[in-house]
């Protein structure tokens, strides 16, 4: 127990971190509670009070929310982006508010990790992101509350210096509240053409906006001289869709950024591209910038910073410290002093190697700091391949021989390049948590390995058939072949046979689970693409070029590969997921466990593999660690946060692919997460467990 918990908990008034009205638990974002009833001696005794099945799960539909509780009432969304206000304490439905009564087509399946709420008075809102709207919901009834915005809804395509009829933007993580404002987290096109990623603050009144940051700066902006000189009307992304946190206090914002579109090869943007991949730290009252930390110079690895930050406490020369500490996809974790952006770990600039790739300009140096050591494997070598069997080390090691593999930063490349950890992190988008008590930071991570090939982007004219369209748009995600890269990446053989063209029509132009759309497309160009998938034919349209960027992208990827070996496991040796405690006050690791299992190889005795793990922890002042996430077991467990070791775990409905939440109702602690399964291929869900101690 660190010296400063005494002046930490003499500083925290009675009710706070007792409740969970925020996303991330508080606008902190260290995902912490202090409700104790349930502790270390205790937690074996826990037992399902109430479950909520939403009803509206389907295959392959996802459900990443963690829910917030205000006043009794737990606010969440479900698998088809309804939400739902629960009796915290019995799970019974107070309101259900369904965006899509009037949709007459299938109802997509979307991504969201939750609501937010906001109150003056007797005027309590809730906000919800669903295609391209954000939404204003009456906090006790559901009703839409029409003043705000058009109708009830803010576009969040407007504002962005471009037709908004053409862009394709939603929102799949809540905002945050500060005063009278809401800022919200964007998703966008990954490809081009895409919106740029300006953050945004809205009036949580009437919906308008009330300040912008260009995330691609503007003529006579910092950064500007990263870009050519007309990037800003042309470039994308560079977007928060994360999530943020918030110091109240100060009034300061942290939103950590992605990667510009097109994600894999730059050539129409040569410089450092600020600020994608990068932390901003601005005035939340204005959007003004107060420093910032770039991650990434000039990203084609699709190194997005991949959740919000959690604002810590950390002991530097005997004096407690407010900080800002970022996960990232790479494993590494960043601290900087939360005022002034000075890291409190060494960060070093290392030389990379450049691009072989035409077009393409790499940076010289990228920087990754020298402590904490990272937290996921960071090269990937012939000796660490899979033996699982011999036959797939065999396999593993063919294709690993046909492959570059160097370590963080080797360039994309027309053979193949591992990413490692891949595209999924590393840290992801479940974040880390912090335990203010003890000062250790706990984050569960991914490792797999993927391979990033570039392959020729067929060129636009202005007469273009349905394959080429099909090529140019969707083959990235889909394959050339429609094979697909599944379970992330559907295969699309036979689309035809299980969906009309009229849904898939729909689903090109609006998106769809993890795809933005394809609205900037001219409707002959979407129907081409169409008849193409449904029967194979290659009709030919006029007028079918649309890219507005002045350099056509020459290449694009053959897909979001894995590295998998024949039997469909990961081609590398375990661990394939690990849960890790860390100390800030030093860098040094408290613990470091293998996280998660493939049921059916424990059966054989291959035990202790970890998994692939999305969604992210809680800790508490009961001494312990609660987290779902496995993707593979369908387990929800509870460690001992000081040493790691296991003290509870059961199986939940479906996967647990999503951050729980921690709150005390009639004086009764509960935990609840959404166990909405779906990633990877694995069977979904769309119900809300909760637990309390039994007798």
């Amino acid at each position: 127990m660190r010296f400063s918990i005494l002046i930490l908990c003499a500083s925290l008034s009675a009710q706070s971190y007792r409740d969970w009205r925020i996303y991330g638990g508080g606008a902190d974002n260290i995902r912490y509670s202090t409700v104790k009833q349930i502790h270390r001696g205790n937690v074996h005794k826990l037992r399902v009070a109430w479950t909520f099945d939403t009803g509206d799960a389907s295959q392959g539909s996802e459900m990443q929310c963690n829910p917030i509780v205000v006043d009794g009432l737990l606010y969440a969304t479900t698998p088809k982006m309804n939400v739902i206000a629960l009796d915290a304490a019995t799970g019974k439905l107070r309101w259900r508010w369904n965006p899509h009564e009037d949709r007459t087509t299938t109802i997509p399946k979307y991504r969201n990790r939750g609501v937010v709420h906001w109150q003056e008075g007797d005027d309590r809102r809730i906000f919800a992101g669903v295609d391209q709207y954000i939404y204003a919901l009456n906090a006790q009834t559901g009703a839409v509350i029409r003043t705000f915005g058009s109708d009830g809804r803010a576009d969040l395509r407007d504002g962005l210096g471009r037709d908004p009829k053409t862009l394709s933007i939603r929102s799949t993580t809540p905002g945050v509240i500060y005063k009278d404002l809401l800022i919200q987290p964007v998703v966008m096109s990954e490809g081009l053409p895409s919106p740029p990623g300006d953050i945004r603050a809205f009036d949580v009144r009437t919906g308008k906006i009330r300040w912008s940051f260009h995330t691609i700066p503007h003529p006579g902006e910092f950064g500007y001289d990263t870009w050519p000189k007309d990037a800003w009307t042309y470039s994308g992304a560079a977007n928060n869709w994360a999530g943020m946190a918030l110091d109240v206090k100060r009034g300061l914002l942290f939103a950590p950024t992605g990667s510009a579109s097109f994600d894999f090869y730059g050539s129409n943007r040569v410089g450092d591209n600020l600020f994608a991949n990068s932390l901003l730290a601005l005035k939340a009252e204005t959007g003004e910038r107060v420093w910032h930390f770039q991650f990434v110079k000039h990203d084609v690895w699709d190194r997005d910073l991949p959740a919000p930050p959690n604002l810590v406490r950390v002991r530097r020369n005997g004096r407690l410290v407010d900080a800002v500490a970022q996960i990232t996809k790479s494993g590494h974790v960043f601290v900087f002093e939360r005022e002034t952006g000075k890291p409190l770990f060494p960060i070093e600039y290392r030389e990379v190697p450049g691009s072989e790739v035409d077009g393409e300009i790499l940076a010289k140096t990228q920087p990754l700091p020298l402590k904490p050591a990272a937290f996921a494997r960071q090269i990937l070598t012939e000796e660490m391949l899979t033996r699982r069997t011999p036959e797939a080390h065999r396999m593993a090691v063919e294709r690993f021989r046909r492959i570059r593999s160097a370590g963080q930063f080797v360039p994309p490349s027309f053979e193949g390049t591992i990413v490692f950890p891949g595209f999924d992190g590393g840290g992801e988008w479940g974040g880390a948590a912090f335990d203010p008590e003890t000062g250790l930071f706990y984050v569960n991570s991914n490792e797999m390995a993927w391979i990033l090939r570039l392959v020729p982007r067929p060129t636009a004219t202005n007469r273009m058939g349905g394959r080429v369209l099909y090529v140019r748009h969707c083959a990235a995600c889909h394959r050339d072949d429609l094979g697909g890269s599944p379970p992330e990446f559907p295969a699309l053989v036979g689309i035809g046979k299980v969906r009309s063209a009229a849904e898939i029509t729909e689903v090109i132009r609006t998106g769809r689970g993890r795809m933005t759309g394809f609205s900037h497309l001219p409707a002959a160009s979407i129907e081409a693409i169409t008849r193409y998938l449904v029967s194979g034919e290659d009709r030919q349209v006029t007028g079918a070029a649309e890219s507005p960027s002045p350099i056509q992208m020459k290449y694009a990827t053959d897909g979001y590969n894995k590295f998998l070996d024949p039997d469909g496991y990961p081609a590398i040796e375990p661990p394939w997921g690990t849960l890790n405690a860390i100390n800030l006050d030093t860098g040094e690791y408290a613990w470091k466990i293998p996280f998660g299992e493939f049921p059916e190889l424990a059966a054989k005795g291959l035990k202790n593999t970890g998994t692939e793990n999305y969604g992210g922890p809680v800790v508490t002042a009961g001494g312990l660690l609660f987290i779902g996430a496995t993707n593979h077991d369908k387990k929800f467990r509870a460690y001992d946060k000081g040493t790691g070791k296991l003290l509870w775990e059961t199986l939940l409905p479906a996967a647990g692919n999503a951050t729980p939440a921690v709150y005390e109702a009639n004086g009764r602690q509960f935990v609840v997460i959404g166990a909405g399964g779906g990633k990877s291929g694995a069977p979904s869900g769309g119900t809300y467990v909760a637990f309390a101690l039994g007798n």
